[in-house]
């Protein structure tokens, strides 16, 4: 190894002097060094990354708190004896999904309660006097099912774009990619020579583009089917919500 290790340094200073001492191959010095193409793919490839993680931020924030205002909503929706005392504390619990189900139920069953005369909100049938009769249930199952679609519309907004940059961000990174394999074949035509020196930046550019949209994209993809699954979720305690509050109207206005 020693007999090696000689010839192997005077090697190394024939073709560009003394060893790099670390400067060369930090990663702001070859980010700095890559051409405006490799640089402007960078670019795209950042903003792509820092909108994604602030939608992922930003949901997975919203929907624990979604989440604990529902665990709320739900444990006075089923305490409470009127649906007006459940009415009364919607806007502390308003960002749960379940209050925006609530109301347009709500809406519709008051609405058709005056229309035969009666403003008895009273889910239980023991607190019922005169028992009022719905008009249509079919119409709170429509009036709770827009309200659905609406509220999951809601949750999913913006998390689509975590799917775009998922399947935009590796493509980039190729382009880069293919960019910097094209520099560096152009670099070996123009100098007839193989020597390290030459190809190196273009295939620098090519491995530094590639994992940059590697790293945009997988971040993407993990929340992406993490917040969708949370969206279902939400969605499936809104179809048995809506159920059980059909139950109560259907037992007590009926």
């Amino acid at each position: 190894m020693r007999t090696l290790g000689f010839p192997l340094a005077l090697l190394v200073q024939a073709q560009g002097g003394a060893a790099p001492q670390g400067a060369g191959t930090s990663i702001i010095s070859l980010i700095a060094g890559l051409g405006p193409v490799a640089q402007l793919v960078l670019l795209t490839l950042a903003v792509l990354s820092v909108i994604s993680w602030s939608i992922i931020l930003q949901k997975l924030w919203t929907f624990q708190r979604s989440a604990r205002q529902t665990s709320q909503f739900l444990d006075v929706f089923r305490r409470s004896q009127k649906f007006s005392e459940v009415q009364a504390v919607c806007k502390s619990v308003s960002h749960s999904p379940l209050v925006g189900l609530f109301q347009s139920g709500y809406t519709e069953l008051t609405a058709q309660l005056r229309q035969t005369g009666s403003t008895e909100d009273s889910p239980h049938p023991q607190s019922v006097s005169g028992r009022p009769i719905l008009k249509s249930l079919t119409a709170v199952d429509r009036s709770l099912l827009r309200a659905s679609a609406v509220e999951v519309n809601k949750l999913e907004h913006r998390i689509s774009f975590l799917a775009t940059t998922a399947s935009m961000a590796p493509f980039v990174g190729l382009f880069g990619t293919v960019w910097g394999i094209l520099t560096a074949f152009q670099s070996i035509g123009q100098t007839g020579s193989t020597n390290l020196a030459v190809v190196a930046p273009g295939i620098a550019e090519a491995l530094v583009t590639t994992a940059a949209g590697l790293l945009a994209a997988i971040p993407a993809v993990y929340f992406y089917n993490q917040l969708s699954n949370r969206v279902k979720l939400f969605a499936s305690e809104m179809d048995d919500f809506s159920m059980e509050f059909l139950n109560i109207a259907e037992r007590n206005f009926t």
